[in-house]
């Protein structure tokens, strides 16, 4: 039998990149996968289908409203949510001193704000059920401060917190856990990614297999082991 055979798991931002990879990963461990995407609908259709036709939901997670009514929706369809990966957000490179209060919230209504309502989401019917698993992406900017990504940097350290107050306040039944991922590229890195590919220890990037790996750890761990946060980028954030 595989880890993770029949459970329902829901991953955000699904479509592409390492939430993509994460759930196909999940689909090959025997879970039970809903896709969720934002935009980006024909992608969200073929990684479910690569996913054994996994049914697609769409919500724009930077509203409340539609992050309950996506979950009442995985919840309808399946019937119970086992799992969650909050892997959905926002990533940009702004100067401290041009940041907006529209580029501040671009970021923290996703990266951090939609992941706390999502968890909240989640926990609810995992605690009036048989329990469940709860897994954040947080960031190796959210552990090592970037010049250039304050406001990346805060809603990801954000994440981290929030990730060890949830795991005190959902215990015993449900854990909640933190993957950082390091450098994954997609398409051909630049140069500020190959600065850090040089400064890994690991001398090479990672990828989302590999953080697939820790989140599916994670789903499938005691509860023993909640509030970790396991940076999964070959030693970068110990230089």
């Amino acid at each position: 039998m595989a880890p993770l055979d029949g459970r329902v798991i829901l991953v955000t931002g699904s479509a592409k990149r390492i939430g993509r990879g994460i759930a196909l990963r999940l689909a090959q461990a025997g879970a039970r996968v809903a896709i969720h995407y934002g935009g980006s609908a024909e992608a969200a259709r073929t990684t479910a289908a690569e996913c054994g036709n996994a049914p697609v939901f769409q919500a724009n997670l930077e509203q409340v409203s539609e992050i309950a009514r996506l979950f009442a929706q995985v919840e309808q369809h399946f019937g119970r949510i086992d799992g969650l990966v909050n892997n959905a957000a926002r990533f940009s490179r702004i100067d401290p001193l041009k940041i907006t209060e529209a580029d501040w919230d671009s970021i923290h209504d996703v990266n951090l704000k939609a992941t706390f309502f999502c968890c909240q989401q989640a926990a609810r019917r995992m605690i009036a059920g048989d329990g469940g698993r709860i897994v954040n992406l947080s960031s190796l900017g959210g552990l090592r401060p970037w010049a250039h990504h304050a406001h990346y940097c805060a809603s990801k350290a954000g994440v981290i917190m929030l990730t060890r107050a949830l795991a005190k306040a959902f215990a015993p039944k449900v854990t909640v856990n933190s993957v950082a991922p390091g450098v994954i590229p997609f398409g051909d890195p630049d140069e500020r990614i190959e600065r850090l590919i040089c400064a890994t220890p690991a001398q090479r990037a990672g990828t989302a297999e590999e953080i697939a790996d820790a989140v599916i750890y994670f789903l499938t761990a005691t509860n023993f082991v909640t509030g970790q946060v396991l940076a999964v980028d070959g030693g970068l954030s110990q230089r």
